[in-house]
């Protein structure tokens, strides 16, 4: 059995498609929406017009204790209080994180929390270019699955493999980690840009000064250059700087525009950007496309005072 932790869009969705494997408990924090999910059998609130399979049972309170298994599908500002409040049922297995970010109170990522709160389980994290209704609607996705422990990560790559959802190995969870943050955070330049209509050539130019801080990050947070060319890297800053169905670039096509944004609906880059721009002043190198969107999440830049900083900047090679 494997266990979801999470009954958002996504959490929702990898449950649906790991219940083609075999049987999947999907853990609810509210019980009324985990009974009416039962009932139901469909996420009615964040999934709606997905079937929930039979193999798929929905509950809510205690965490079932077990050595499977379990998936954190919630956002990465919850997630430390998550692993705080459950840390007795979630030790001592595997904890794959599926959120994407920096912890604002500790500047840590999602296997350091884990690490950090639950030091008898085995941390790890999947991540890269995904929607929530294409995973469940089995449509062809692959990700990243790292994981510290090589053979743990063989055995969590084998069993969370589906035949529409195809899961790369790597053992670099530094890596993998930063790719998810600061994709977020460039989507959110991106959208920003398009939103006050400077057009695709200025949003292929930050995509790609983005994906340069990243690497310029990487060094300093151990991870490895070659994994952020991967899924967890430039794949899912593809896929999350272009599309409409990315929270992150929808909130900043709004601040393009000058125009409000769902308080309810989950922008994970407007945190990290504040979080990752802290540990790159710690570390040393520059961020000025990070800068900028922290600043334009802040609300101490507009978008055109954004773009005119970043333009200013000194002359350079490449």
């Amino acid at each position: 059995m494997t266990l979801v932790c999470g009954a958002g869009a996504f959490g929702t969705a990898l449950a649906v498609t790991l219940a083609q494997n075999g049987p999947v408990t999907l853990w609810a924090r509210d019980a009324e929406h985990a009974a009416g999910m039962q009932a139901r059998h469909v996420n009615k609130r964040r999934l709606p017009g997905i079937a929930l399979p039979e193999t798929l049972t929905v509950i809510s309170g205690d965490i079932p204790g077990a050595d499977t298994p379990c998936l954190l599908a919630m956002p990465m500002q919850v997630l430390g209080g998550f692993l705080e409040a459950h840390r007795d049922a979630l030790g001592g297995r595997p904890l794959v994180a599926c959120c994407k970010g920096m912890d604002l109170t500790t500047g840590l990522g999602p296997t350091g929390l884990i690490a950090r709160t639950c030091p008898e389980a085995t941390p790890a994290i999947l991540t890269g270019p995904s929607f929530a209704r294409d995973i469940a609607l089995g449509l062809p996705t692959a990700l990243t699955l790292a994981c510290g422990d090589d053979a743990a990560g063989r055995a969590l790559q084998a069993a969370l493999s589906t035949p529409t959802l195809r899961l790369y190995r790597s053992t670099d969870t530094a890596g993998a980690e930063l790719g998810g943050a600061l994709k977020n955070v460039i989507a959110i330049g991106c959208g920003a840009v398009m939103g006050a209509g400077l057009g695709e050539s200025a949003r292929a130019a930050l995509m790609t000064r983005g994906f340069a801080e990243m690497n310029r990050l990487a060094p300093a947070l151990g991870a490895r250059p070659e994994t952020l060319a991967g899924l967890s890297g430039f794949g899912d800053l593809a896929l999350t700087c272009t599309s409409a169905q990315s929270r992150n670039y929808r909130y900043g096509v709004s601040l393009g525009r000058g125009d409000p944004f769902d308080p309810a609906i989950t922008v994970e880059g407007a945190a990290t950007a504040r979080a990752v721009l802290a540990r790159a002043r710690a570390s040393g190198p520059d961020m000025p496309v990070t800068a900028a969107v922290a600043a334009l999440v802040a609300g101490e830049l507009r978008v055109r005072e954004a773009v005119d900083m970043l333009l200013s900047r000194p002359l350079k090679e490449e």
